[in-house]
């Protein structure tokens, strides 16, 4: 099994940054791939980023131009680098591992004021 710990969120103003992070223990050698969602107040989970291995990261559009995705792979934690955040990105974020032992981390709260 594979416990992923989020950390990182809080309340920022618009254009602001914030760094998500996710630490993963347990069996990580079965974690093929790493994502990260969001789910804001009455709207569905969705897609933010995810890394393969060590490749690049895949970013959706809506947010490709502010957020990156990155690894320190010694400590088995991957971070969601948020810049420039706006109101539209208040949801809770949670990180998910993909994989032989896929998991899913608790949610960290990301609220942006206007």
């Amino acid at each position: 099994q594979v416990q992923l710990v989020e950390s990182g969120g809080g309340l920022v103003r618009a254009g602001g940054s914030l760094r998500l992070s996710c630490a993963a223990s347990g069996s990580t050698d079965k974690i093929h791939a790493m994502a990260w969602y969001r789910q804001a107040p009455g709207k569905q989970r969705e897609l933010v980023a995810s890394r393969t291995g060590g490749g690049s990261p895949a970013i959706s559009d809506s947010v490709k131009e502010r957020f990156t995705m990155t690894r320190i792979r010694s400590k088995n934690t991957w971070y969601l680098q948020m810049n420039n955040l706006k109101s539209e990105d208040t949801a809770v974020y949670y990180c998910r591992s993909i994989g032989a032992a896929s998991s899913w981390g608790q949610g960290t709260q990301v609220t942006v004021s206007s």
